[in-house]
């Protein structure tokens, strides 16, 4: 048993890096030495793990999938062997630089952070909510929440919840206007646009099949999902929004869902970290609430 669990927790590291080499430095060993145990892995599963070349490593879909099982095991067992009285969390301290979108500043970041604070008194909480994309390593942020996923071997990245995203009015507004029967009749409608900070163009409403559509004559423009989501609640127009911030309004009646059957398949929201070899206490208690907090947002289904 102990064979296999080295043998896992190899491959952790090696998805976890940027190449063979970096992990071999982080687990003290040599590259021929991660290869070889990534090589039983795979002849045990009888799948690839990473696609290999000359100038990188890069994880597979199987590889992927067996990460997402592996990790929280190999968390748990690690948890499970720390000898009793070895646990240090009362002690965190430091600071923990923390990103996010600013739709989920108070809604995720916050009640996370809150119970960072109430458990380690120590850990001083440095927050940049942000809808920038970032260069997030050389800014030094610790933990992060990002809408789709990382493909990034800087970057360890969790899945915590899926993102729907309904298009919705109030009940005013679709009494006054009526409902859309499809995607082309939003044109003729009063809707908002969410404008992309990092391009300046607006950013396109997303449909299944991956169509695409954007707003040539909206009504409201911005740069703030919550000013698009009050335009809603106030009876100006129609907006497409992440259900994390509508499903409480349509649960009330608020909100109204329309062109249910034409939404995008889910996206993930993820919790990451940079990959700087061993993870501070402080940090992993950051990133651990950061995890509950995102899968406690509300959702659609």
């Amino acid at each position: 048993m102990n064979k296999e669990m080295e043998l896992l927790r190899i491959f952790r590291v090696a998805a976890e890096s940027s190449s063979f080499r970096d992990a071999a430095v982080r687990l003290g060993t040599s590259p021929q030495g991660v290869t070889r145990a990534i090589q039983q892995l795979e002849q045990h599963y009888g799948e690839v793990l990473f696609h290999r070349s000359t100038r990188q490593v890069r994880i597979t879909a199987f590889g992927e999938g067996l990460l997402d099982q592996v990790r929280p095991a190999l968390e748990r067992f690690e948890d499970l062997w720390r000898p009793p009285g070895s646990d240090q969390q009362a002690s965190l301290s430091g600071t923990v630089r923390i990103t996010a979108p600013h739709s989920l500043g108070a809604r995720a970041v916050l009640p996370a952070l809150e119970r960072v604070a109430a458990r380690h008194p120590g850990i001083t909480l440095d927050v940049r909510l942000s809808d920038r994309i970032s260069n997030t390593v050389d800014e030094g942020i610790d933990v992060g929440i990002r809408v789709g996923f990382m493909r990034d071997s800087r970057f360890v990245a969790r899945k915590a919840a899926d993102m729907r995203l309904p298009i919705v009015a109030a009940p005013r507004l679709i009494k006054k206007v009526g409902v859309p029967a499809n995607i082309d009749a939003l044109s003729s409608l009063p809707v908002t646009v969410a404008l992309d900070i990092n391009t300046g163009r607006p950013w396109p409403w997303h449909f299944k099949a991956g169509r695409q559509w954007t707003p040539t004559a909206p009504t409201l423009v911005a740069d703030n999902a919550d000013m698009e989501m009050g335009a809603a609640l106030a009876g100006i127009a129609f907006a497409q929004l992440a259900d994390y911030m509508a499903a409480p309004y349509i649960a009330s009646g608020k909100l109204v869902r329309v062109l249910e059957n034409e939404e995008p398949p889910a996206w993930g929201l993820y919790v990451y970290r940079p990959q700087r070899g061993p993870i501070p206490g402080r940090v992993r208690a950051v990133f651990d609430e950061m995890l509950v907090a995102v899968g406690s947002l509300p959702a659609l289904r």
